[in-house]
């Protein structure tokens, strides 16, 4: 019997770091897909194409043909938050059968988990609101929240769980942090040119009030404070011979100017919806570039003699994604 214990005790389920990074990599893509068909959602007008929540219709939870193409598109992307969850959901059963088990892994993963359902609510009351720009608006800022614990899980599987150390001197780890919170307050700032401007989602729904000119101006400007702080950070982790975190401000800087190109070509050809859903993709691509640099700036060491810790092999990985 003790010898049957022991068998028992020493079985580990095949669930390996590599399986574990793929689900958390496939979380990273499926919700940055959801936030484009989101979008589609508002280009299209069909934010309203299920007018209400969390049935489709008063009678039906899926969409008929009385509603057409809008009610497709919208139930479409209601759909879809399921296939979301089910990846989050797998990600989270695969780091608890994980073994041995790692505390770290388990918070950030249950906190994607949970995010789905949350971002799901948030876009119920959109409609329950008309699409209230402001709630569409905190609508986008959840699934950018999701992005974040969902890159921030895929760092951690291959990050030892000892104590996190520097890389790059104290200065410039506060010049990222500034640079991160530029890079939030930025994307903030956007939501708020597009609760001003012609995509509403639907051809009744209210905007929120403000000038489309003035915050275009206020965006503009704190996407090119963001790419001076950018640049800044490129310069001087060069400076201190910081190679990784160097590469990945770089890397940041290539997608800001980027998106920042979608922008301006968007803003003078009158808000094309083919750019516009290109530059909400832009929109995740700048957070987790933004993430990526963050992360540079330090590592985490291994804990001595502990079996958790991933092997120094797979410990090295990309400071981008």
């Amino acid at each position: 019997m003790r010898r049957i214990r022991s068998v028992k005790r020493s079985v580990r389920f095949p669930v390996s770091t590599t399986l574990l990074r793929r689900l958390a990599y496939a979380s990273i893509v499926a919700n940055v897909a959801i936030v484009v068909t989101g979008g589609a959602v508002r280009l299209t007008a069909s934010g309203l194409g299920c007018p209400t929540w969390p049935r489709c219709t008063d009678a039906s939870y899926t969409t008929t043909a009385e509603m057409g193409v809008h009610g497709v598109i919208e139930f479409g992307n209601r759909l879809l938050t399921f296939a979301v969850g089910a990846i989050a959901l797998a990600t989270l059963l695969a780091v608890l059968a994980h073994r041995p088990r790692r505390p770290g892994l388990t918070g950030l993963a249950v906190a994607v988990f949970l995010g789905i359902p949350a971002q799901a609510v948030i876009g119920g009351i959109t409609v329950l609101t008309n699409l209230n720009p402001w709630v569409v608006g905190l609508h986008f800022l959840a699934s950018m929240a999701v992005i974040a614990a969902a890159y921030a899980l895929w760092r951690r599987i291959v990050d030892p769980d000892g104590p996190t150390v520097p890389v790059v001197p104290g200065p410039l780890r506060t010049l990222a942090r500034l640079t991160t919170v530029v890079s939030v307050a930025v994307l903030v700032v956007g939501t708020w040119v597009t609760g001003s401007g012609p995509h509403a989602g639907d051809h009744g729904a209210a905007r929120n009030g403000l000038d489309p000119q003035t915050i275009s101006q206020v965006h503009a400007d704190g996407v090119f404070l963001l790419i001076g702080l950018s640049v800044a950070l490129v310069l001087a982790f060069r400076a201190v011979g910081a190679t990784g975190p160097a590469r990945a401000a770089l890397v940041l800087v290539a997608v800001e100017l980027g998106q920042g190109l979608i922008g301006f070509v968007q803003y003078f050809t009158h808000l094309p919806g083919v750019l516009v859903a290109a530059h909400m993709l832009g929109s995740c691509l700048v957070l987790l570039a933004t993430l990526a640099m963050l992360w540079s700036t330090r590592q985490r060491r291994p804990v001595a003699g502990d079996p958790a810790s991933p092997p120094a092999e797979q410990q090295r990985v990309p400071a981008t994604v």
